[in-house]
């Protein structure tokens, strides 16, 4: 920084107790030598704006947003990237040294990233892209599939009207699938991918039916707690490459990490040791 004070940076949200980031953090800020520190923050809804208006001034450089900002920070800032707007959220920002609040999404991107590292030989125009859930994960999901060049994208939510909302803003190349359909549209998929919250620690399993998977389907699952989930380990054991979602959460962390702090991090073995440690 042009004054020489010590880079800080964090993650907001309510609750945050919960975040792998202040560790994954950590593990990069040792590894890379960096003088700077990043601390996770529960800030409640009423107090989100001054905070914003405030932590710049404190010395810090940019946030990572998470539940229940995300959507919130994008009428706080002052920039908003194109891809932020398109899928309606935020879970990055940088505070510029002009006082403007720069706002991100990094998502869709930590997804292709993870995709593509855990599984190199997935071609985007090998058959339909299957996305389970039609939340804002999904929303950064589908940006990015269609981004990559993926031409057909079944969408399935139990909730069909988010479906069609999506659909609305994201165009032609995503049909709807009725959610009592998953099962059967996975069959000619050439990538299926879980956006929702089933089969989490905590959360209820997913119950699409899986027989139809064939082998060289590629399966990712944004869960990551547990890391191998039960849409994986039916995969697995169908023959389909699979790829467990905490690499997302990895990829997604490193834009921000080079912009306030200045080293591009590498996501390798070391990195998912330490944040599985």
């Amino acid at each position: 920084m042009s004054d020489n004070r010590i880079p800080l940076a964090g993650v907001i949200g309510s609750p945050i107790a919960h975040s792998k980031s202040p560790r994954l953090f950590a593990h990069w800020l040792r590894s890379y030598g960096v003088r700077g520190h990043y601390i996770p923050m529960d800030i409640a809804h009423d107090d989100l704006e001054q905070v914003l208006r405030t932590l710049p001034r404190m010395g810090f450089v940019g946030l990572n947003v998470t539940i229940p900002h995300k959507e919130t920070v994008l009428g706080l800032a002052d920039l908003v990237t194109d891809r932020a707007t398109l899928i309606g959220a935020a879970n990055t920002l940088i505070f510029r040294p002009d006082g403007k609040i720069h706002a991100d999404n990094t998502d869709g991107y930590g997804f292709m990233e993870n995709l593509r590292s855990g599984a190199p030989d997935w071609d985007p125009k090998a058959g339909p892209a299957v996305v389970l859930g039609a939340g804002g994960a999904s929303r950064a999901v589908v940006s990015a599939l269609a981004e990559a060049g993926v031409n057909d994208i079944l969408l399935t939510n139990r909730t069909r009207v988010r479906a069609e909302k999506l659909k609305e803003d994201f165009g032609q190349r995503v049909q709807v699938i009725d959610w009592v359909q998953a099962g059967n549209i996975v069959e000619d998929a050439g990538l299926v991918v879980n956006t929702t919250s089933l089969g989490m620690v905590g959360k209820p399993e997913l119950r699409v039916p899986l027989d139809g998977l064939r082998p060289g389907t590629v399966v990712t699952d944004l869960v990551y707690a547990p890391l191998k989930t039960r849409l994986l380990k039916e995969a697995e054991a169908a023959g389909c490459t699979t790829v467990d979602g905490l690499g997302m959460l990895l990829h997604q962390a490193v834009p921000g990490f080079e912009r306030w702090f200045g080293p591009r991090p590498q996501v390798d073995d070391d990195t998912r040791a330490a944040i599985l440690a």
